[in-house]
């Protein structure tokens, strides 16, 4: 099996991780080919290029925004479903891997590796004005995803408390308002301020958003952030634990086909990416790629 890794050259910490990366890989003996990306871009053009070279296994190596751009590399050429991806989590944000328990860092990444271990996982494929986008972790659509924005220029030292942080500097100008979503045959309609469809359980730098989803029964967690600003004073404490949900400002609704209607300059992100405004159509793709546990 051979493996063809993307490395993000600034995954959390000064200067690039790419010589160790190559140097451990080697003495681990992990059959892969390595390169260094320049951007987001980039990143897609390699992965969708090594698609068309026969590769079928991936390796991201930095955080959660490395893992969703080589996600959509091999999604976007047609023939992704089915493809392996492996995380190095060596981003700032790595949150998808802590579901599994990975431990952070060059070595421990690689060395799962060795002996691959591949789980089926869902997916979700979004599609709004950006065009269609497919995301692993979870996507939010309001203040949440301002903050993603407002994270990415906070300093690097800060590490994953840059995400709170973000939080409550976008809270500050962020204004709940109508919208509307629809679940299966749920649907939601009134104010809100944040929604989130999470197929994994933890993101923003550790908070447990999403302690009932599954990555495999082919549904996505959705849930309604309500009520006015004030609230996330008591809502934010239990994000972090996980013990939100019963929090009367939280709606969950669980459900494989979503849409959600929002004001136009509402921003979205998945997976730390913004990825454009508005309304979205989100579908799950149940079971659409293998991850290595």
């Amino acid at each position: 099996m051979t493996w063809y890794g993307v490395v993000n050259p600034s995954s959390g910490r000064a200067g690039s991780v790419f010589e160790e990366v190559v140097t451990t890989a080697k003495e681990l003996r992990v059959d892969a080919v390595f390169i260094e990306s320049q951007s987001g871009d980039h990143v897609t053009h390699l992965v969708a290029d090594a698609v068309a070279d026969g590769f079928r296994h991936f390796i991201s190596v930095g955080g959660d925004g490395t893992a969703h751009l080589v996600l959509n590399g091999f999604m976007a050429t047609g023939s992704g479903e089915g493809c392996s991806l492996a995380i190095v989590p060596a981003g700032s944000g790595s949150d998808f891997v802590r579901t599994f328990g990975h431990k952070r860092g060059i070595h421990a990444g690689l060395s799962r590796l060795t002996e691959p271990e591949p789980y089926v996982v869902d997916i979700g494929r979004v599609t709004g004005s950006f065009g269609t986008r497919y995301f692993l972790n979870a996507l939010n659509l309001g203040v949440a995803a301002a903050s993603a924005s407002i994270a990415t220029r906070l300093p690097r030292w800060m590490g994953s408390t840059r995400y709170s942080a973000a939080f409550w500097i976008a809270l500050w100008k962020f204004h709940s308002a109508g919208v509307t979503a629809t679940i299966d045959q749920h649907r939601y309609e009134g104010e809100a301020i944040n929604i989130v469809v999470a197929n994994g359980q933890f993101f923003g730098g550790g908070m447990n958003v999403a302690p009932r989803s599954s990555l495999v029964d082919g549904k996505m967690d959705v849930q309604v952030f309500k009520g006015p600003r004030r609230q996330a004073f008591s809502v934010m404490p239990r994000v972090m634990r996980g013990t939100h949900l019963t929090h009367r400002g939280v709606q969950r609704y669980s459900g494989t086909a979503i849409r959600v209607e929002v004001p136009s300059e509402w921003p979205v992100e998945a997976d730390g990416e913004t990825l454009g405004s508005g309304s979205v159509e989100i579908e799950v793709l149940s079971g659409a790629i293998r991850f290595i546990i």
